[in-house]
């Protein structure tokens, strides 16, 4: 249907507060909208249509009368873009808005070919709208009754009493008039012919019977469904012929368009039945409609050659398409199914996981059980599982409907199947338990609901409630915190149940006293092994000796380490020499393993994660600031570690889980990981609600630093140079390139004596770093303060060192290869107050070092991960620290720290959400990416 080209240009609205008001004539196309002022004021000047006389009604006092206003008329084709646009306006006044509701009702119906050919009383063509639906009908009333006197106040009769239209038939007539005029357009008048096309009224007198079954059938439209009757079903026509075998008939109803609440069986309508309500044109409209519904279910066509289409008798196919696909085809074309109200539909099917026949599982040593466990179809009725020999009925039938609990129920041929097939074979317990913790099981490829049951469901329940209230253990010198004693009740709970867990702590929250009161509260009488770096091995000793005095502490660490005598207590050694002395110690009996600092064996395919897993005990604890720094595989290798098998093999794990959460594709993913590893891992927060009270404040400042013009020169010769060979690079070789690049530019940025690595270089004036830390460092020595300083490169560290001798400035250095009782004495020696600047590198310092001396840290360069530096701040910013801390983190204008330093702030959003990406994401920018990463931006 095309618009019809307007003979003008629209007219504009005249005036927002104008009313509007339908006028209809003879020929509906011929009615005319007249808008005018309720206020009685003049029309504004120019526009389109006639400016005419008009009698409205107005009121005045406690009645009305008929008053004679200017108006001005326009057909309904120039008329209709002006309601449409005053149905929205918010100044438009009600009646133009009313007849703007009716307009775009008109044009919806136009649009959905609602439209039915006629002759006025005179003969003449006419189009109306129609057949209108229940929603159609609806609507127009709708608006009718919305509709303020402005709207219709026009009186009937000039003369005698004052009657005004009906708004209902006005509205009615409105829609008639909309459908007369869009059709007739001149393109359609040469097409088809002047009758129902041309804009002239074209006088057909011979017309008048097809036109009277048009007229009627357009308020008598009907529209068809199908009741269901299963009364029989199942028995047979004939003995012993299975091709007899009744599945019940689809009986046809007949509803009125015009009324809703008129309905009747076909059969009924052919016999007479209510013919004077549904309109001589009701037979030949319902064979219509299931000549149409025929088209999208073939069957229905065999009514069509019956004198009365009132039953169809459905063989069990038919009935199995009409559970299915049939019945959505038939509801898309406005035919609905009714099924019998006795007919269940509410058969559903659960993957169940329980302890199988005669197991002694009872869920207090669940994974000491060594147990397997049923896993299998449970189906139920309306929620109420199926007994074995209900399943077996169900396994059996060979037919879409089936007689259960004395009522029929709907057999879903993937249901059946369940049924039939209903073990799914057994699990081991880890398996088990991330079925029952997940919710969800894969089977034949498929992610199913799936739940536990018995002494499963009670264990899932006691990891998901989490652990009872607890008090600290006697032995322990020390009062722990709320969030400590709540950190001890978890970790006694997943070792009294077999299990391990993860204890991800924020650093400095308390996780080596927490451990210390764990050891003490299950009083076992074999050892505790501890593994952490060489740097933690003093602090651990201290720790113990301090809050548990009397436990023996053993080191099993240097050329004379021995296990020999060792009953009891704590053993500690270090990664290094667990790796090397993996079967001596796997050889001995402990009580518990614990991994400090347990990042170290995020790799799980490394030589330490694998001697580490070849020490047996009956619990394992990691302790971690950050269970995931680069991936969740890392996440993987701690929790695989701690309970073995739980989160399944490494390779199906990323394919499930790790690859769908990293990429933000998947929410479900995410949430199935989250409810799986929940309970085996413990993360607090330093900025949690019950923590932040037990800490001072924490500010921390990015300072920008302008380049020296050395630098930039640098800077900018790096990036020309390397860019050409990376453009030209491929795979590896370019991934190199560009972790080589960025190496160089973070080196340029800290300083150009590091990049050039001069042996006796001239350090003072050449870098903008370091004169801002001249700054800081003489602030805070000026008001006695400490501070630490990190970077991540020794070479950086050994300079600042020498720049802060040459000043005369008192400072020490740790890194990597500093000994361990050397550690001990620095450590002590800045706690003491002896040496008030201690630069670190981040690496071999970042982690376990207590040294809340220090009130300020300085972060001379970025690390890609803001979790490892944020575990180096912690350092100073920890339980006992009792000062505020002030974080300073130096950063290049402009350079690629620039860039970087906004990449980290988006990627602790996501290390909250326990990802990351670490800085090999970098290698795989474009080169279009990667010039925009390093490019020195001049406005720095």
């Amino acid at each position: 249907m095309t618009w019809p080209e307007p003979t003008t240009a629209p007219a504009p609205l005249p005036g927002v507060s104008a009313a509007a008001v339908f006028l209809p004539a003879g020929l509906p196309r011929e009615g005319k909208v007249a808008f005018w002022d309720p206020a009685g004021g003049p029309l504004p000047q120019g526009g389109a249509g006639e400016v005419t006389e008009l009698t409205v009604v107005r009121r005045h006092g406690g009645g009305a009368g008929r008053r004679t206003v200017a108006a001005r008329l326009l057909s309904v084709t120039e008329a209709l873009p002006l309601l449409v646009r005053a149905r929205r306006h918010p100044a438009a006044h009600p009646a133009a808005a009313c007849w703007g509701a009716a307009a775009l009702h008109a044009l919806h119906l136009v649009a959905r070919g609602k439209l039915l050919p006629g002759l006025t009383g005179t003969d003449h063509d006419a189009w109306r709208s129609g057949p209108l639906d229940a929603d159609d009908i609806a609507q127009l009333r709708a608006i009718a009754a919305a509709m303020p006197y402005e709207a219709y106040g026009v009186p009937v009769q000039a003369r005698g009493p004052l009657r005004l239209p009906d708004p209902e038939a006005l509205v009615r007539a409105f829609l008639d008039a909309v459908a007369d005029s869009l059709p007739r357009t001149p393109a359609a008048a040469h097409a088809v012919g002047p009758a129902f096309a041309a804009t002239a009224p074209q006088h057909l007198p011979g017309a008048r019977v097809w036109a009277a079954e048009a007229a009627a059938g357009m308020d008598a439209g009907v529209r068809v469904s199908l009741r269901l009757d299963l009364s029989g079903y199942g028995m047979f026509d004939s003995d012993h012929d299975e091709d007899a075998r009744r599945a019940g008939s689809a009986i046809v109803q007949v509803h009125s368009l015009a009324d809703p609440t008129l309905v009747v069986d076909a059969a009924g309508l052919w016999e007479g039945e209510r013919s004077d309500a549904f309109g001589p044109r009701a037979r030949i409209d319902a064979l219509l409609a299931l000549r149409r519904a025929a088209r999208v279910w073939p069957p229905l066509g065999l009514l069509l050659e019956r004198p009365v289409p009132d039953v169809l008798p459905l063989t069990e196919s038919e009935l199995y398409d009409l559970l299915g696909s049939a019945a959505t085809r038939l509801d898309a074309a406005g035919v609905a199914v009714h099924w019998p109200r006795e007919l269940a539909r509410t058969l559903s099917a659960t993957a169940v996981v329980r302890p199988a026949p005669g197991s002694a599982t009872d869920g207090t040593a669940f994974f000491d059980a060594g147990e397997l466990l049923a896993f299998n179809w449970e189906l139920a009725l309306g929620g109420e599982p199926l007994s074995q020999s209900e399943m077996d009925t169900l396994a059996e039938a060979h037919r879409p409907i089936v007689r259960l609990r004395d009522q029929w129920v709907v057999a879903d041929p993937e249901l059946v199947r369940k049924a039939r097939k209903r073990d799914l074979g057994l699990l081991d317990p880890v398996d088990a338990l991330s079925v029952a913790l997940t919710g969800t099981a894969e089977v034949d490829g498929e992610i199913v609901e799936a739940v536990p049951a018995g002494a499963l469901a009670v264990l899932r329940d006691r990891l998901t409630e989490g652990p009872q209230a607890t008090v600290q253990p006697p032995g322990l010198d020390a009062t722990l915190r709320d969030y400590q004693l709540r950190g001890l009740a978890w970790l006694d709970l997943m070792t009294s149940l077999g299990l391990g867990g993860c204890l991800a702590d924020d650093m400095g929250l308390g996780k080596t006293i927490t451990v210390i009161a764990l050891h003490l509260r299950r009083a076992r009488p074999e050892p505790t092994l501890v593994v952490c770096p060489a740097s933690l091995l003093g602090n651990w000793q201290r720790e113990i000796a301090r809050f548990a005095p009397g436990v023996p502490v053993r080191r099993f660490h240097g050329s004379d380490r021995s296990l020999a005598d060792v009953a009891g207590g704590f053993v500690l050694t270090t990664y290094g020499t667990m790796r090397g002395s993996a079967p001596q110690l796997a050889a001995h009996t402990w009580g518990m393993v614990v991994a400090d600092e347990a990042q170290h064996v995020k790799n799980p395919l490394s030589a330490t994660a694998k001697a580490l897993r070849t020490v047996p005990a009956p619990a394992r604890v990691a302790l971690t600031g950050t269970p995931v720094e680069n991936n969740l595989s890392e996440l993987w290798a701690l929790l695989d570690w701690t309970t073995p098998g739980l989160l399944g093999p490494l390779k199906s794990f990323r394919a499930r889980h790790a690859r769908a959460v990293e990429n933000g594709e998947d929410a479900q993913a995410a949430e199935r990981l989250a409810r799986l590893v929940r309970p085996f891992l413990l993360r607090r927060k330093k900025s949690d609600p019950g923590i932040v009270p037990e800490l001072p404040p924490k500010t921390e400042t990015d300072h920008p630093v302008p380049l020296t013009r050395e630098q930039a020169s640098l800077y900018e010769a790096v990036v020309r140079e390397a860019m050409v060979g990376v453009e030209a690079a491929e795979g590896i070789t370019r991934r190199a390139l560009i972790m080589k690049l960025l190496t160089a530019l973070k080196q340029i940025c800290n300083h150009p004596a590091q990049y050039l690595k001069e042996t006796a270089p001239r350090l003072h004036a050449r870098s903008g770093k370091l004169t801002l830390l001249d700054e800081l460092l003489d602030t805070i020595l000026a008001e006695d303060g400490s501070v630490l300083v990190f970077t991540q490169y020794v070479a950086m560290a050994r300079l600042l060192s020498a720049h802060l001798t040459a000043r005369g400035v008192p400072s020490q250095l740790l890194h990597g290869g500093t000994p361990v009782a050397e550690r001990d004495r620095l450590v002590d020696a800045f706690q003491s107050g002896e040496v008030p600047v201690f630069i670190l590198s981040l690496k071999a310092a970042g982690t376990g070092l207590n040294l809340t001396r220090a009130g300020h840290v300085v972060h001379y360069d970025r690390w890609w991960n803001p979790a490892v530096e944020e575990q180096a701040t912690d350092r100073a910013y920890r339980i006992g620290q009792t000062q505020p801390v002030q974080v300073h983190r130096l950063i290049a204008e402009g350079t690629v720290e620039d860039r970087i330093a906004e990449m980290l702030a988006a990627k602790r959003a996501l290390a909250d959400a326990v990802l990351g990406s670490g800085e090999s994401a970098l290698t795989e920018l474009t080169d279009r990416e990667l010039a925009d990463l390093i490019s020195l931006r001049r406005g720095a």
